[in-house]
């Protein structure tokens, strides 16, 4: 597992490449999609604002290490945006803004006076990007990560997911609209209004299982003994050996190509055994020690 002290939330391009140096975004989006934006934004040179209720961010109290990795750096307003000083701290916030990142849902945020039409209207120049569940007018229907990694097939039967790839492939698609409203809006002269849907972020992330690449039997969803995770002596490892000159490197160091032959390979070595020979054979292949349960 990786340190909470070293979470990889942020791109790990070069400290001096800045792109969106100059650029100021402001975030009232909560939990996980919007936050994890926000950061890698803010990575690339963005300054950044973000409004929280005076309750906080519900991130804060469900994972505190992640919450502060995803803010280091962002500046935080506590605002109740429900009253008269708070709609006004709303406002100084956002006439500087070249861009804003919600995740409330339509209604919510026409009540926050934050609809689509009258940010259009009071700021034109600004760009809005939209966080939601489902994408039109089905921006309505709540759900969570969970829900849409089951409407997008993902699921393996009861066992709840190992990531919350929705959310996360959101925040990546919430960048890349960032950007590309950011660009659009300096040619134009006037703001983009964009949405991301984290149900078509689930999507997304499913089009190799649904075009038949990693379902199950699929060629990278068991039908190859060389791209497979394996019990070792002291637990469990993967191997991905798919290109033709890594599938001949593995068979001649596990003996064999079959499945079996490559099962008893892996059992008669530990972990670090296998890492030691994945690295002085050139093969690709990750393990790792692993209670049985």
């Amino acid at each position: 597992m990786i340190s909470r002290a070293r979470l990889p939330i942020k791109p790990a391009h070069a400290a001096r490449f800045k792109p969106l140096t100059g650029v100021r975004v402001l975030s009232i989006a909560l939990n996980l999609p919007g936050p994890m934006a926000l950061a890698r934004l803010r990575a690339l040179g963005a300054e950044v604002d973000k409004i929280e209720p005076p309750a906080g961010d519900p991130m804060r109290s469900m994972c505190a290490p992640l919450y502060r990795a995803m803010h280091q750096g962002v500046v935080v307003h506590a605002l109740d945006l429900k009253s008269a000083s708070g709609q006004a701290g709303l406002q100084t916030l956002l006439r500087p803004s070249d861009l804003l990142i919600t995740s409330f849902r339509p209604a919510a945020l026409a009540r926050l006076g934050m609809g689509t039409r009258h940010l259009a209207k009071a700021y034109p120049r600004l760009s809005v990007v939209s966080i939601v569940g489902q994408g039109g007018h089905q921006a309505h229907v709540p759900g969570h990560d969970l829900t849409y990694q089951a409407q997008a097939n993902l699921l393996d039967g009861a066992r709840l997911p190992a990531t919350l790839l929705a959310d996360m492939t959101g925040a990546l698609l919430t960048v890349e609209a960032a950007m590309g409203a950011v660009l659009q809006s300096r040619r134009d002269g006037r703001g983009v209004r964009l949405q991301v849907a984290l149900a078509d972020a689930a999507a997304y992330a499913a089009v190799p299982r649904h075009a038949g690449l990693t379902s199950p039997g699929g060629i990278l969803g068991g039908a190859l003994p060389g791209y497979a995770v394996y019990a070792c002596r002291d637990g469990l490892v993967a191997i991905a050996a798919l290109e033709p000159h890594f599938a001949a490197a593995l068979a001649q160091t596990a003996g064999g190509s079959t499945r079996k032959a490559i099962a008893r390979w892996c059992r008669a070595h530990n972990a670090s055994e296998l890492q030691a020979m994945a690295m002085a054979r050139d093969l690709p292949l990750h393990a790792w020690v692993h209670a049985a349960p």
